[in-house]
């Protein structure tokens, strides 16, 4: 079985390349920024520790989180963002292995449980595949889910663009948020392979078709490479 762990910077296409693999290959799509958006729904004991610990005016008169007061707050001070990550953290990888754990019973011929610990280099092209969207795939320490991981590339300009459009940012906004997270570069150091999204789209798929096709190739010190285009 393929665990894809798809990870890289803020706004370098996660979300086009997860929509590509479940419209065309219909792969399922497994996002822990739905199940941080979970974590803290109105009622759940992690929104209620959020409420103790920064105080009512957190939340919106409805009774959900105000994410824009709480990101003022957490990608300004480095030691909240921690925090914040240590309450929810534990919630997403729950999910993600209850996930595995179903997805393997599923596919599994005997229909007995697997352990969710996964050999990456037993993987092929035609193995049943699910694609876990982690944006802090290695800042989470999740690398474990996975059996092999692609970091989606564009040049920080490109982010900083994307991201002052998409959550209309100020420029510095944009630079704060993206250096909250580990740096492409050292990402990409560790990734097994990397997509390239600073072309086109064109260009884009057809390397996610690539790394799809022949997850194997191009093979270094035990990590993959593949598909700088």
């Amino acid at each position: 079985m393929r665990f894809i762990g798809l990870t890289g910077g803020i706004s370098t296409g996660k979300t086009t390349v997860s929509n590509y693999l479940s419209k065309n290959y219909q792969f399922p799509i497994w996002d822990a920024d739905v199940y941080a958006r979970e974590a803290v729904q109105p009622g759940s004991s992690i929104l209620e520790g959020i409420v103790e610990h920064y105080g009512k005016n957190i939340v919106l008169p409805n009774g959900n989180l105000d994410r824009q007061k709480l990101g003022e707050i957490v990608f300004n001070d480095k030691n909240e963002l921690n925090w914040l990550e240590q309450q929810i953290h534990p919630y997403v990888r729950d999910r993600f292995e209850q996930n595995i754990q179903h997805f393997i019973v599923k596919n599994s011929e005997s229909g007995q449980k697997s352990s969710i610990q996964v050999t990456s280099h037993q993987t092929t092209s035609q193995a049943p595949t699910a694609i876990l969207v982690i944006p802090l795939l290695f800042e989470a320490k999740m690398t474990d889910l996975v059996t092999e991981i692609w970091v989606i590339y564009a040049t920080p300009q490109q982010q900083i663009e994307r991201l002052m459009k998409r959550d209309r940012l100020s420029k510095q906004q944009a630079y704060t948020r993206i250096n909250n997270q580990m740096s492409l570069e050292e990402k990409c150091q560790k990734t097994d392979i990397v997509v390239d999204n600073s072309s086109t789209l064109e260009i884009l798929l057809k390397q996610v078709d690539s790394a799809l096709a022949d997850p194997q190739n191009n093979s270094v010190s035990g990590r993959k490479k593949h598909l700088k285009s």
